[in-house]
This record gives structure tokens, C-alpha cells and sequence, in this order.
């Protein structure tokens, strides 16, 4: 995952620029992270218990 870490982080940059709040950012880009985990369920809260 490091490896992928800085074009995740350029990505989800530029596709939530959009969003007003920093808080938003920065849950978008823990949500396209969850995203990316093993795991069935890709709700937020499974995700950020992993």
C-alpha cells in the first residue's frame, strides 16, 4: 500500500477538490482507501474499524 500511497493521495485530491469542507476531503480520501482494503462490507464504519 506505501507504494500507492502518493497516487492515491494525488487522486482523491483532485477528484474531492470540489468539496467545501477539509473535513469532507478528508473523509473522501479515508473512504477511497477503505475502498481499496480486503474486507466485504465498504460502508464507512467496517472500513474505518479496519
Amino acid at each position: 500500500m506505501e507504494e500507492v500511497r502518493p497516487r492515491l493521495e494525488a487522486f482523491a485530491a483532485e477528484m474531492l477538490r470540489p468539496l467545501a469542507r477539509r473535513d469532507q476531503r478528508a473523509k473522501g480520501e479515508l473512504y477511497l482507501r477503505g475502498l481499496m482494503l480486503d474486507g466485504k462490507r465498504k460502508s464507512m464504519q467496517p472500513m474505518a474499524e479496519r
